[in-house]
Formats: C-alpha cells, structure tokens, sequence
C-alpha cells in the first residue's frame, strides 16, 4: 500500500528508500521519479522537489551505498602488524561488506555511473573508498610522487581480483563447478596469499 508522505525532509529521505526499494525488486532499469511518487502515494511531481531528474536520485542512492561501503572497511580490524597484514584484514572486510549487502555492491560495481560531471559527491564517496585501499599501499610503497603510479596500478589488481572473486561467491556459478571439497571455502584466504606474494615480488 503507497505510505503518505507529508513533510518535505521526510519526502527526500523517503525518495531514497523507494528508490531503493524499486531497484530491489524490479532491478535499475525500472526506477522512474513517476515510480517512486507511486510506491510513496504523493504526485508525481513531488519528488522532483529534491531530485531534479531520475538519474539525480540514483546517484544519490549509489554515493550513500559507497559512503557505507567505504565506512565499513575504515572500521575494518588493525592488527597493528605492517601494512601487509592491513592488506589482508581489508581484503576480508571487502569480501564481507559484499556478501553482506548484495544489493549495494551492484549498485556500486553493476550500474553504469550517472554523468560523473554531474554528480561530484558521488564521485568524492567513490574515490574516498578506492583511497582507503590506496592508503595502505603508501604506507607499504612509500607516499613519494615517485610511487604514485606504482601505488595505482597495485590498487587496480588488488581490487579487480578481490571484485572478481565477490562477485562469483555472489553468484551460484561457483557451485555449479564441481570444485575439489573444500576449495570455496578455502578460495578467499588463497586469493589474498596470492596477492601478497604478487606485492612481495614487486617490492
């Protein structure tokens, strides 16, 4: 049944969660401001008070879906034992956020970007969880200009791998493979011994 919206701080919240909503059941490719006024049983041109265009309300429900994402590995656990250990407990958190929230980690890595001109803060959560990664790679390259590019092109293969391997555990094709007894579970502790060797050789 379409909830009544009334005041104008609840409305722009409650865009969101319809948006939200819509997306979970009907996927990105239905969500429309029309929708959304319907699912919150206001106008149609209600939302539009907020959110000038449906492409603005996505991006909002995708820098809030970065801004926990990049949250959650900030709260990671710090083992106090060098950045490679840093390296490893992020990558469990990665991995973690991802099984956890299915739906945001799409959202975030599934759904092409509204224009990223238009949409700075998006852009500014985006970048500020690709940084938490980058900031460990410094503390184990060196913070020198020298080393920017280093620092990146780790941060590329580091991620690429983690995603790739998020998203088939997200999936069911990983047990459709016939794998060995016990290699599912083994693949994530594998996958992060393999990328600290791969840093290991490069340093």
């Amino acid at each position: 049944m379409p909830r009544k919206i009334e005041e104008p701080i609840e409305l722009k919240e409650a865009c969101v969660r319809a948006a939200r909503e819509v997306i979970a059941e009907h996927g990105t490719e239905q969500l429309s401001l029309r929708e959304v006024a319907r699912k919150l049983g206001v106008s149609h041109q209600a939302p539009y008070r907020h959110y000038p265009s449906r492409d603005h309300l996505l991006a909002e429900v995708m820098r809030r879906c970065f801004e926990s994402f990049a949250r959650s590995l900030d709260e990671r656990q710090r083992s106090g034992e060098g950045a490679i250990c840093d390296l490893e407990s992020l990558g469990r958190q990665y991995l973690s956020y991802a099984a956890a929230h299915p739906l945001e980690y799409r959202l975030m890595f599934g759904t092409p970007w509204p224009e990223p001109a238009e949409h700075p803060e998006l852009v500014h959560d985006a970048v500020h969880a690709f940084d938490v990664l980058r900031g460990v790679l410094r503390s184990l390259y060196g913070e020198g200009a020298e080393m920017r590019s280093q620092v990146d092109l780790q941060a590329m293969f580091i991620w690429s791998t983690m995603h790739g391997l998020a998203s088939i555990m997200q999936s069911n094709a990983m047990d459709c493979l016939t794998l060995a007894p016990g290699a599912k579970a083994q693949a994530p502790e594998f996958v992060m011994d393999m990328i600290r060797r791969a840093l290991g050789s490069c340093r």
